[in-house]
Order: structure tokens, then sequence, then C-alpha cells
């Protein structure tokens, strides 16, 4: 068990003020038009210190996308070696609770605005471009063996994760009436055909 100090404690109540600040003040105001000077006056931190905790302000609303894909990962390789992969992936996701919104209107409202948002849509690709890297492995594992197994994974966690997409733009044009896991399954029976 990692032992946390006081100053891991305290690093983390910063950095959980700066996201809750700035969160606030982009569903406000709108994420273009708040700047990171307007979060680091409502905190009370200086420009380096906010630097220290997000690299950009997308990863204020971002920052833990690269871990929920480690946690994605961590569930895959937990499944069944037999599992189909599709059958391992939507299991894994549901693990993560990747496909269940746990708090309807924050997540409607960041859904939103992440896809509404030209940067924050990029940066959202470039961090799941990461979550291929962890997961494709584990699909390839997977795979009957004969023919390009790293070409068939690829292309199934690329197919996943579109079907995550589109699944949640679907729950929000549905203002989350619809169930995340149902729209992903007709996703992935979409693509399956």
């Amino acid at each position: 068990m990692v032992k946390t100090t006081a100053w891991d404690r305290q690093r983390e109540a910063v950095r959980e003020e700066i996201t809750q600040t700035a969160i606030d003040l982009f569903l406000r105001q709108g994420f273009d038009a708040t700047t990171i000077d307007q979060i680091l006056e409502q905190v009370g931190v200086s420009r380096r210190s906010f630097f220290r905790y997000f690299g950009t302000k997308e990863d204020v609303v971002l920052g833990d996308l690269v871990s929920r894909g480690v946690a994605i990962a961590e569930a895959l390789a937990r499944r069944p070696a037999q599992e189909e992969p599709w059958d391992a992936i939507r299991a894994a996701f549901h693990e993560a609770q990747e496909i269940s919104a746990l708090d309807k209107q924050s997540t409607l409202a960041l859904g939103r605005m992440l896809f509404d948002t030209p940067s924050l849509l990029a940066r959202h690709v470039e961090k799941r471009l990461r979550w291929q890297e962890l997961l494709v492995p584990l699909i390839a594992a997977r795979l009957p063996s004969g023919g390009d197994r790293d070409l068939q994974a690829h292309a199934i966690v690329a197919s996943a994760l579109s079907c995550l997409d589109a699944a949640s733009r679907a729950w929000l044009r549905s203002s989350g009436e619809a169930e995340l896991g149902d729209l992903y399954d007709q996703a992935v029976a979409a693509v399956r055909r």
C-alpha cells in the first residue's frame, strides 16, 4: 500500500480546487471565453502553479482521461482470456464506468462543452489515441493466430472507441434519457453487421 503524505494530499486538494473552479467558470462563461487568468484569480494561485498541475487549459477538463484509459486497460487485462474481443472491451468499458453516466447533469454539461469546443475535442482525440496504445496489445493477444493480429486489433479498438463516441453523442442528444450502455451496444451492432 502506497502511503500518501500531507504534501500529496495538499497538492491533490489544490488540483481539485483549480479543476472545480475552472469547470464552474467554463460552464457559466463558456470554455473559450474563460481565461487562465480568470481561473488563477478565483483560486489564488500563480500561473506557474497552474502549469505545474496542467499542461493546457484543455487538460483541466480532460486531465484524468489518460488515467481512465489505464483503468480500462486494467479491467480488460482481468477479463477471461477466451472472451471474445468485443465482449471483453464492452465489459472493460462497463467496469471502468465509461458506458454509465454517474452524475447526469454535470456529465451532460461537460459532454456538450466537449463536443462543442474544437480545441477540447482535438485534445480529447489526442488523449484517446493513448487509450489505443494501451488496449491494442491486449486485444491482439485475444485474436487467433494467422493474419495480421496487430492490424485487426487496431481496427477493433478504433471501432470500439468510435462506437463509444457515437453513443456519447446520442446520449447527449437524448438529454441523458437514453441508456448509454444500450446506445453503445447499438453502435457496435451497426459496425459489426
